[in-house]
């Protein structure tokens, strides 16, 4: 079985904090077997980030955390940026034109932009499997809601940190059963169902700490957009 963590955010992303290097190490640390780099709408540093993985005894696997017009989904396996905006079929279609597997991400949880409350049973099915334990929760409801799901379908489960800092790399990982330690293994292992997954809750001092990192850099980056558009002369 491989130690996969498969969401975590660089500093690339709108509320990451660190650069890929701090993630790779913490992974290498923890004794991972491969990571993926899932940040928001972009793809640049996971690709840098899979590039580098080997130098850290490590699989790195590209994706991104891709914002639908019902909410997030990842794409893994995925060299290409799909734009924001899609909606859910169009995202899940583009990833797997992309050559990629669709998971969806905390689901359940509308306030973190959680597909269910604005797609069907039947549509949120058609994913490639369900992330039924993400780290940054409250009470475990909504985890236990999407695991729930996922078993009444049938569908593969995986588990993800959603880690915006680089100390909280491996809060919660999905052992894979891939006799290959590859990206495609590990992938096509993930849509087969050889998952089990392993969790514990992020602490909620370090919640706090990543909410409040986050809404700096937004403020950051709303600033450097407004700039930006004024010396285009677009406002």
């Amino acid at each position: 079985m491989l130690s996969v963590e498969l969401h975590t955010h660089s500093d690339r992303s709108y509320d990451g904090r660190d650069p890929i290097d701090m993630l790779l190490t913490q992974a290498e640390a923890i004794g991972l077997d491969a990571v993926a780099v899932t940040d928001h709408d972009q793809i640049d540093a996971s690709l840098k980030a899979s590039e580098m993985a080997p130098e850290y005894g490590l699989v790195g696997i590209p994706g991104a955390e891709i914002t639908s017009t019902a909410g997030h989904v990842l794409g893994l396996g995925i060299e290409e940026r799909v734009p924001s905006g899609l909606t859910f079929t169009e995202t899940i279609e583009r990833i797997h034109d992309l050559g990629g597997i669709a998971v969806v991400p905390h689901p359940f949880q509308g306030a973190r932009h959680g597909v269910a409350p604005n797609v069907s049973y039947e549509q949120l099915a058609r994913a490639d499997a369900i992330e039924v334990y993400n780290s940054r929760l409250l009470t475990g409801r909504s985890n236990r809601k999407a695991k729930r799901f996922a078993a009444n379908r049938e569908l593969p489960m995986t588990a993800g940190s959603d880690a915006h800092i680089a100390e909280m790399v491996g809060q919660a990982i999905t052992h894979v059963g891939s006799g290959q330690r590859t990206i495609d293994g590990i992938l096509q292992a993930i849509a087969d169902g050889e998952t089990t997954v392993v969790g514990q809750r992020t602490p909620w001092r370090i919640s706090l700490r990543q909410a409040g990192g986050a809404a700096k850099r937004r403020l950051k980056y709303a600033a450097e957009d407004l700039i930006s558009d004024t010396g285009r002369g677009l406002l």
